[in-house]
C-alpha cells in the first residue's frame, strides 16, 4: 500500500462523530493498520502537511501521532526522506495475519477465567448504578455539605500550599489529623486511644481489607453478622477467607454455643448500629464478646455504622472503649457523616498492633492525598465537622418522621418497621411469601431503589423478607410521593 492509499483509507476510516481527541483516533487507526500487516514493513506514511490537508485536520496533530508512533518503534523517519515502517515482526508473539486484518474480521476473544474466590464475588454483586434518590440507603444529602467552610480551608491551603503535602503520606497517614482524630473520638465516641493508634484510610473497606490481611490466613474463618453488609462478605470472599454468618437478635450478635467451640480469628461488628436491621448491642452482650475474645485470642473489627445519627438518645460509647483486652479494631469514616466521595476514613488500632497496621496500609495502598488530609484536619479542629452533624440530624430527623408517617398512613400497622431508631434507612418487613428481590427490581423500573433485605443474608434459608428504605438522599416533601409509588409496587406483591 502506497502513501495515497493509506491516505485514502484514513479518510474513509476516521470518524468525525467519535468521542475522544482526533489524535487518539488516527494514532490508533495507523497503529493497527501496522500491527494486522495493513502496512507492511517500509511503506512509506504520507507526509505530514498532506495527511493534515486530506483529513482536514492540523499538521499539528499529524506530527504528534508520527512522534508517538516513532517513540514507539512503530515507524522510523529519515531526515529528507520522509516516515517508513518499521520491521516489528521480531517484536510479535504470533504472526501477521493479514488476511483477517484487510478484511476487518473481528475475533471473538478467548474466554475470562475467573479466580474461585472471583467467581464467588461476581456471583453475590450488591453496588448499584445510581447512588442516589428516593429510597438509596446508606447516602447522605450531598446537597446540605458545608461547601464554603470547606472551600475557605481548601483555598488557604493551595494560596500557600506546603510541598510536603505533594508527597506520598507517613505510615498511619498526616500526623496533625491523626492527633485531631484521637481528642474527636475521644470525646464523642468514647474512643480510648492516643495519636500514635489511629491510621488515616479511605473508609471501612480498607481498614477491614487490612485487617484481614494483616491477621488471616486463607481459610481461616471470620465470623461477621447475619444479616450484614455484603461488601464485607465480598471483600473477605476475594481474600480466601471462610465467612461464617452469625445471627443477630435483638441484642445484637448472638453466636451458639457451637459457633464458639471453633474460634474465628476476626468476628467484624456494628454494634452501635446494626447494618441493616438497626438494632444496638447491649452491654452484656458487649462485655459476652469481649471476654470471648479475651479468652479465645481472636480479634474483633468494630464497624461504627451510622453511629452519629440517632434520634432520641445520644450517640453510644463505643466498644472498642470498654476493651481491657486490647484486641478491638475500631474503624470510621466522614463518607456518611460528610459525603460519600470524600472516601477518608480511619481506624483505631491496639497500641500492639497500631505500627503494623499503619505500615501495611502503606505497603500496599501507597497512601497519598495529604493535602486533603490537611484541610479535613482543619475542618475537624474548626468545629465545622460537629456542627454539620448536629445540623444534620434535625433533618434527617425530620425525613425519617416523613418516610415513617407514609408508611403508617399507607399500612398501618400490617407491615413491621424495623430500625428506626438511628441511621439512615428502615427497613420495612414484607410477608415471607413476598419475593421481596421481585418487589425491588419491579420499584427500580418506577425510579425508586429498594434493597431487598434478603440479599444481605448468607443463608438464604434464614432470609427474613423485607426492603431496606433510605431516606437520607431524599428531600422531606418529596417523600411522600416517592412511598405512594414504591407502595404501587409492594401491594401488587402483596395481592
Amino acid at each position: 500500500m502506497d502513501s495515497q492509499a493509506i491516505s485514502e483509507w484514513l479518510q474513509l476510516k476516521m470518524d468525525r462523530r467519535e468521542e475522544g481527541p482526533l489524535y487518539a483516533q488516527l494514532y490508533r487507526l495507523l497503529q493497527h493498520a501496522i500491527l494486522s500487516g495493513h502496512c507492511p514493513p517500509g511503506t512509506r506514511l504520507p507526509p505530514s502537511r498532506q495527511l493534515a490537508q486530506e483529513l482536514n485536520i492540523a499538521r499539528n496533530t499529524v506530527i504528534q501521532v508520527y512522534e508517538q508512533l516513532t517513540l514507539e518503534g512503530y515507524v522510523s523517519s529519515e531526515v529528507g526522506r520522509g516516515t517508513f515502517v518499521a520491521d516489528i515482526s521480531h517484536d510479535l508473539a504470533l504472526p501477521i495475519d493479514k488476511e483477517s486484518a484487510l478484511s476487518e474480521v473481528v475475533r471473538s476473544a478467548p474466554p475470562v477465567r475467573l479466580s474461585a474466590a472471583g467467581e464467588r464475588v461476581m456471583a453475590s454483586l450488591g453496588h448499584a448504578e445510581r447512588q442516589m434518590g428516593a429510597f438509596m440507603p446508606g447516602v447522605p444529602d450531598v446537597s446540605e455539605f458545608p461547601v464554603k467552610q470547606w472551600a475557605r480551608i481548601q483555598n488557604r491551603h493551595w494560596r500557600d500550599p506546603d510541598p510536603v503535602l505533594f508527597t506520598y503520606a507517613p505510615a498511619g497517614g498526616l500526623p496533625a489529623l491523626r492527633e485531631a482524630l484521637a481528642g474527636y473520638l475521644g470525646n464523642s465516641r468514647s474512643v480510648v486511644c492516643d495519636s500514635r493508634q489511629v491510621i488515616v484510610t479511605s473508609g471501612i473497606h480498607q481498614v477491614i481489607d487490612v485487617a484481614a490481611r494483616l491477621l488471616c490466613n486463607p481459610g481461616d474463618r471470620v465470623w461477621i453478622e447475619e444479616p450484614s453488609y455484603w461488601g464485607i462478605r465480598n471483600l473477605l470472599l476475594s481474600l480466601g477467607i471462610e465467612v461464617v454468618a452469625i445471627p443477630v437478635d435483638s441484642e445484637g450478635i448472638n453466636p451458639s454455643a457451637a459457633d464458639m467451640e471453633n474460634p474465628p480469628r476476626l468476628i467484624v461488628v456494628t454494634p452501635s448500629h446494626q447494618y441493616p436491621l438497626g438494632m444496638v448491642m447491649s452491654l452484656s452482650r458487649r462485655l459476652k464478646l469481649l471476654e470471648y475474645a479475651r479468652l479465645s485470642g481472636c480479634w474483633i473489627l468494630e464497624d461504627d455504622y451510622d453511629s452519629d445519627f440517632r434520634y432520641g438518645s445520644r450517640p453510644l460509647p463505643s466498644l472498642q472503649g470498654l476493651d481491657e483486652g486490647r484486641q478491638v479494631i475500631y474503624a470510621g469514616s466522614f463518607n456518611k457523616t460528610l459525603f460519600p466521595g470524600l472516601r477518608l476514613g480511619y481506624a483505631v488500632v491496639p497500641g500492639a498492633l497500631a505500627s503494623q497496621f499503619g505500615s501495611l496500609t502503606a505497603e500496599l495502598f501507597r497512601e497519598g492525598q495529604l493535602l486533603l488530609q490537611s484541610i479535613m484536619t482543619d475542618f475537624l479542629t474548626q468545629g465545622h465537622v460537629g456542627s454539620h452533624i448536629r445540623r444534620m440530624r434535625n433533618v434527617y430527623a425530620a425525613r425519617r418522621g416523613a418516610l415513617l408517617q407514609a408508611i403508617h398512613g399507607h399500612y398501618g400497622d400490617t407491615l413491621p418497621v424495623i430500625g428506626d431508631k438511628a441511621g439512615l434507612h428502615v427497613v420495612l418487613g414484607l410477608p415471607e411469601h413476598v419475593d421481596d428481590m421481585a418487589v425491588s427490581a419491579d420499584a427500580a423500573k418506577a425510579g425508586i431503589m429498594a434493597r431487598a433485605l434478603s440479599n444481605y443474608y448468607v443463608n438464604a434459608d434464614d432470609a427474613k423478607k423485607g426492603l431496606v428504605l433510605g431516606y437520607g438522599c431524599v428531600r422531606e416533601s418529596l417523600i411522600p410521593r416517592s412511598f405512594a409509588t414504591l407502595a404501587k409496587v409492594v401491594d401488587h406483591h402483596l395481592a
